[in-house]
């Protein structure tokens, strides 16, 4: 097929679908409100990048005047030169705070109890350091302490995942200098490389995360969404309307239909973005009555996808916290492009969960208008 006929194809296509007199109007003004935050970001992006570049090279340059004139570091120097090294040790550097007198540093915040000798030990091996004062309170578990919630990878697999903001910044330039090479060049070969290369950069740079999570290898999750909200109906009747998988499409807009099995499989048809239905299959993996809910994909499935739902009573109601993560085609990438056409999950999931919430107090779902606001005031 000419080249010109592929173009015209896809532009009729595009105009298709935003001109669609139903959904035409929220699709454009979703691409809209997609474009602001994109140059917002962009913006934020790049001044984080130039904060984090000038902090380095004036911890840089702290070290090379201390090492030249050999005078002890200054309380200021010695707190960045704490702060660059906590990642190596702890996987929540935010939930420690650090001061420096005169070579003493005091440490206070939380830290779970795995991590607390390897910290102490390694800021006293700190350059400048001369003591350590440990007032750090220990956690045997981090769970339930809200600080040191989140991830919990390992610290040498967080470091390989996460890109400082100067590096973000100097990759992405990187990428687009490689880029704007390789149109120029008339080596195909070569023009080839520089181009994949640059890229893969802006990519990494642009999302901050792994090329593999990007182009959705198995073993990672593309995107995790979360949210929790309180429902006016005892645990008891939650935990039974959530435990049925069947119910999913009751409150969940793109599940079409769940069919569960007796050996706790379950096969899910997903309304995916332009229409396409996405098929798996699930088996639970753990349940606790009235507490706790955990699913995921079995081996082979088309898209990689686990979940939790967390239950505690709160006064004569519930309060629900719903986890979700899943690798959807074509990775990280393909939800970006996916955002643009509609299925953004995590605002879908907002929505969701106060369809959730209406169907389980009042036995009935709430009209499109009343979920956007519903969403936005529980956001």
């Amino acid at each position: 097929m000419p080249p010109l006929i592929l173009i015209g194809a896809a532009l009729g296509g595009a105009a298709m679908f935003f001109l669609d007199p139903e959904k035409g109007r929220r699709r454009r003004a979703l691409v809209r409100d997609q474009a602001m935050k994109a140059s917002s970001n962009v913006r934020t992006f790049v001044d984080s990048g130039k904060r984090d570049l000038v902090h380095r090279g004036s911890v840089a340059t702290g070290r090379l005047r201390a090492l030249i004139t050999r005078r002890p570091a200054s309380d200021p120097v010695l707190v960045d030169r704490v702060r660059s090294k906590m990642g190596h040790y702890v996987a929540h550097p935010s939930a420690i705070e650090v001061t420096a007198s005169a070579g003493e540093v005091t440490l206070s915040g939380s830290i779970p109890a795995h991590e607390h000798d390897g910290l102490i030990d390694g800021v006293s091996r700190i350059g400048g350091v001369t003591a350590v004062f440990d007032g750090l309170t220990v956690y045997e578990r981090a769970q339930g302490i809200s600080e040191l919630s989140g991830s919990s990878r390992g610290r040498d697999e967080a470091a390989q995942e996460t890109w400082a903001p100067g590096t973000r910044l100097v990759s992405s330039a990187a990428g687009t200098t490689l880029t704007l090479y390789a149109l120029a060049r008339r080596s195909r070969f070569a023009g080839f490389i520089a181009f994949a290369t640059g890229v893969a950069l802006i990519a990494r740079s642009a999302t901050n995360k792994p090329l593999a999570r990007l182009a959705g290898m198995r073993g990672y999750k593309g995107i995790d969404v979360q949210k929790t909200l309180h429902i006016d109906a005892p645990v008891e009747e939650v935990f039974k309307f959530l435990a049925n998988y069947d119910n999913f499409p009751r409150f969940m807009r793109n599940v079409k239909s769940v069919e569960t099995f007796a050996d706790g499989r379950s096969h899910w048809k997903v309304a995916g973005p332009a229409g396409v239905t996405v098929e798996w299959e699930s088996i639970t993996t753990r349940t606790e009555p009235n507490e706790l809910i955990e699913w995921s994909t079995i081996e082979g499935s088309a898209v990689e996808h686990a979940g939790s739902i967390d239950l505690e009573r709160s006064g004569d109601g519930t309060r629900v916290r719903l986890e979700m993560s899943y690798n959807p085609p074509a990775g990280a990438l393909g939800h970006v492009v996916a955002k643009l056409f509609g299925a953004d999950p995590k605002s879908e999931l907002d929505e969701d969960m106060i369809r959730l919430k209406s169907t389980l107090e009042t036995g009935k779902a709430l009209s499109d208008a009343a979920l956007r606001e519903g969403a936005e005031n529980t956001a």
